[in-house]
C-alpha cells in the first residue's frame, strides 16, 4: 500500500463506542487521520483522544460547530489544547463566528506550545441538493450556494472547506489550490450510495483536486477494513 493517497484519506470513526474506534484504528495501521463526529464524541469525549494520539493517529474533530461567536471561540481553543489535527465549523454561522474562531486557536496554540488545528468551513451538507435548499430558505442552486460560502470561509481565515466531491474542482479553480478542500460523500465504485446524494469515487475526487478524502462505511463496514483500505487505494492510485 503506498503512502501517498492512503496519507490523504480520512477514516470516519462512525462507531458509537471508544472500543469499537479504537478496534478500527489498530486494524488501519497504515491509515494516518481518524474523522471523530457527533455519535462518538458524545459518547466517549475527549478521553478517545489521547488513545488515538498514543498510537500516533491525527484527529479531525467534526463536530460542525455553529454558534454564537464566544461559544465557538472556546470550543477551539479547546480543540488547541486536546492536539487536534482538524476541527470544522459551519460556514453559515458567519463571518465574524469563524474570525473569532481563527483568532482562539492561534492564541491558544501561542499559550500551549501545540500547533494550530486546521479550521475547515462546513458548507452544503453531501446530504442535501437543491430542492432540500429550497425548504431551508435557501436560494440558488447547490453548486453557487457552495461557491458562496466557501468565499466567505476564505476571507474569515478558514484553511479549508468541506464540501462534496462535485465542487471540488469549482472551488480549486476559483479560489486558488492553497485552499483546502476536504470531501465526504467519496463511495468506492463497488460500494453502495447509501444516505449520501453527491457523491463520487475516490478517483475522481483526487483527479478532481481534493486534498483529503473522508471515507466511513465502506471501510469500517466492510469484512476486512485494512483490505477495503487498500483497495480504495489502489483503485485511486491506479485512475
Amino acid at each position: 500500500m503506498t503512502t501517498n493517497n492512503a496519507n490523504k484519506i480520512i477514516i470516519a470513526l462512525d462507531v458509537s463506542t471508544a472500543k469499537q474506534a479504537l478496534d478500527l484504528a489498530d486494524k488501519l495501521e497504515k491509515a494516518r487521520t481518524f474523522k471523530i463526529g457527533l455519535e462518538l464524541f458524545t459518547a466517549e469525549g475527549p478521553s478517545l483522544f489521547r488513545e488515538l494520539e498514543k498510537r500516533k493517529k491525527r484527529i479531525f474533530l467534526d463536530l460542525k460547530l455553529h454558534d454564537i461567536p464566544n461559544t465557538v471561540a472556546g470550543a477551539v481553543a479547546s480543540g488547541t489544547a486536546h492536539h487536534i489535527h482538524m476541527m470544522t465549523l459551519h460556514t453559515s454561522g458567519g463571518r465574524e463566528m469563524m474570525r473569532h474562531a481563527r483568532d482562539a486557536a492561534e492564541k491558544a496554540a501561542q499559550k500551549t506550545g501545540n500547533p494550530r488545528p486546521l479550521l475547515l468551513g462546513v458548507t452544503v451538507l453531501t446530504s442535501l441538493h437543491n430542492k432540500e435548499l429550497a425548504e431551508i430558505g435557501m436560494a440558488g442552486d447547490t453548486e453557487s450556494q457552495v461557491l458562496k460560502l466557501a468565499r466567505l470561509a476564505l476571507i474569515s481565515g478558514m484553511d479549508g472547506v468541506v464540501c462534496s466531491p462535485h465542487e471540488i474542482a469549482l472551488i480549486k479553480r476559483t479560489l486558488g489550490k492553497d485552499f483546502l478542500v476536504i470531501s465526504p460523500g467519496i463511495r468506492p465504485a463497488w460500494a453502495a450510495a447509501q444516505d449520501q446524494k453527491r457523491i463520487m469515487t475516490p478517483a475522481q475526487a483526487f483527479q478532481n483536486g481534493a486534498d483529503y478524502i473522508v471515507i466511513g462505511r465502506p471501510v469500517s463496514k466492510a469484512p476486512s477494513p485494512s483490505r477495503a483500505l487498500n483497495d480504495i487505494v489502489k483503485e485511486s492510485e491506479e485512475a
